[in-house]
């Protein structure tokens, strides 16, 4: 009988130590942008991320200047409208998702779905959407299955009301629900639809509240758009351990701080924490992991 990617998830699931499942939680130093060590005894492969949304960004550990694709902005490709199977966009992507493949990246950071609200935000040009929801919902699913079909993994980012740089730690994005689901949650649910495998939360508050740690939106993202895979932070975008990983935060980058074993161990002991909540959050990095292929077709690059 053929086992779900879900079914199998479980299945190593019930082999794996505590240690091991806070393990998949936590980025750790290494060549990538993001490294998160896999279980290899239970032939569970590294998580090796790289940025970004519209190519390879070259970083001292994975190549010297000028040893990656300059390609279009995202913005430029999302002004071509075209959503066609083998337009443009499918073939822009295709092409980036070999290079990550063959440079052994095998979670693409990308596609960005913030909606350009703010004429000079630091990120528009990097986004698919413009200002304009519907355009970036009916241009994502095409970007994550020219993704997938590489056999990497792509990150829906960044969840959510990421739409100004200034001040981007701190500043808290006011919206209001009708808002939230009607301009900023369309693009990130259709890439849901299209089978979005990975999502990073935000660095910004939404509603005072920061978006890792934030109850409402996270909860969102799975109960009303039916998001099935795992959320990373952004680089540094966690605040907590306990109101982290209860509001369903799954990995904590680059480096574990809150997530370390310490901080976890406390609060599962102190009771701040259920166990269950540590499976959940493993069991959605598995599934992940494969749904992709990763598991039975590594990235060797």
């Amino acid at each position: 009988a053929h086992e779900s990617p879900e079914e199998r998830a479980w299945a190593v699931l019930k082999k794996m130590t505590l240690d091991e499942k806070i393990q998949l939680m936590q980025g750790v130093k290494g060549k990538y942008i993001g490294n998160v060590r896999g279980i290899s005894r239970l032939n569970i492969p590294d998580i090796r991320m790289h940025d970004g949304p519209q190519g390879f960004r070259v970083t001292k550990t994975t190549g010297p200047e000028g040893s990656s694709t300059c390609w279009p902005s995202a913005l430029s490709v999302a002004a071509t409208w075209d959503s066609n199977p083998d337009g443009l966009m499918v073939q822009w992507v295709d092409a980036m998702a070999q290079e990550f493949k063959v440079k052994g990246a095998n979670v693409m950071l990308g596609p960005g779905v913030g909606i350009a609200r703010v004429p000079t935000a630091g990120r528009n040009f990097e986004y698919l959407c413009g200002e304009e929801p519907t355009i970036g919902a009916k241009l994502v699913a095409p970007m994550i299955k020219g993704i997938h079909k590489n056999g990497i993994m792509g990150c829906i980012k960044h969840w959510v009301n990421n739409e100004i740089e200034t001040d981007r730690m701190q500043v808290s994005a006011n919206v209001t629900e009708r808002t939230r689901f009607e301009l900023y949650y369309p693009p990130f649910e259709a890439a849901v639809q299209a089978g979005v495998l990975t999502a990073m939360c935000s660095y910004n508050r939404i509603g005072g509240e920061h978006a890792c740690q934030n109850p409402k939106t996270l909860n969102e993202i799975h109960q009303q758009l039916g998001y099935k895979g795992f959320i990373m932070s952004d680089w540094g975008a966690t605040h907590s351990t306990v109101q982290s990983i209860n509001s369903g935060l799954d990995q904590e980058l680059p480096v574990a701080e809150h997530f370390s074993n310490d901080n976890v161990d406390k609060a599962i002991n102190d009771g701040e924490v259920n166990p269950e909540q540590i499976d959940d959050a493993a069991l959605r990095i598995l599934s992940s992991l494969f749904k992709s292929g990763l598991v039975d077709t590594p990235v060797v690059g």
